[in-house]
């Protein structure tokens, strides 16, 4: 079975685009349960159109959120409040689940998407982008997953090289580095489903 979390050290740092590839090279379902922000493209519309998704492939979110904000926040502009017995996992296999923003981003005032994460007890792919605070970040997230028994499968990076960097949050949090998937100046699912194979071994998410 064949079931993960891709989730980032925060907001903007190209996860949609990892896991629109992620998606379609396990010919996986994808599912972003909580979507914050429908004036522009959803997510799951992102990963229809750059990673060439089918769209029976992609599950209807539970949420959808006008407000691009915290889910929190966006929930209660709509009037409603994030009930995890909604956010139940599907039967599909493979799958990818997108969360929203980054680990402890609210869902409720009283539930953190870490929170959520434990409880579906999925393996995480961390993703993070090669900048500068990177090292912080990856190593908090990883710590504060740790603390939440959550298991991490490894860290996908995301931008230019940096092979410092990388090589030291491995050497600190014990994390695997699944690779790093390059900013590409064209987005389509030909350029991206050859970026994913040349910088990932797809053994490493099943």
């Amino acid at each position: 079975m064949t079931r993960l979390i891709v989730t980032g050290t925060d907001t903007g740092i190209g996860k949609t685009v990892f896991a629109a590839a992620l998606t379609a090279a396990l010919d996986a379902h994808y599912w972003k349960p909580v979507q914050s922000g429908l004036e522009e493209t959803t997510d799951s519309e992102t990963v229809r159109r750059i990673g060439g998704v089918p769209a029976k492939r992609i599950l209807p979110e539970a949420y959808r959120l006008k407000l691009p904000a915290s889910p929190h926040l966006a929930a209660e502009q709509d009037g409603v409040e994030i009930d995890p017995e909604r956010l139940a996992l599907p039967p599909h296999d493979p799958l990818v689940l997108e969360g929203a923003g980054g680990l402890m981003v609210p869902l409720t005032r009283r539930l953190l998407t870490i929170d959520q994460f434990a409880r579906w007890g999925l393996p995480v792919v961390l993703c993070a982008r090669t900048r500068l605070g990177t090292i912080n970040h990856s190593l908090l997230s990883i710590e504060v997953l740790k603390a939440r028994g959550i298991p991490v499968k490894g860290i996908a990076f995301i931008g230019e090289e940096m092979a410092d960097s990388q090589s030291v949050i491995a050497a600190f949090s014990g994390t695997k580095i699944l690779g790093r998937l390059p900013i590409l100046p064209e987005l389509t699912p030909e350029r991206l489903a050859r970026a994913f194979a040349d910088a990932f071994d797809l053994r490493d998410f099943q």
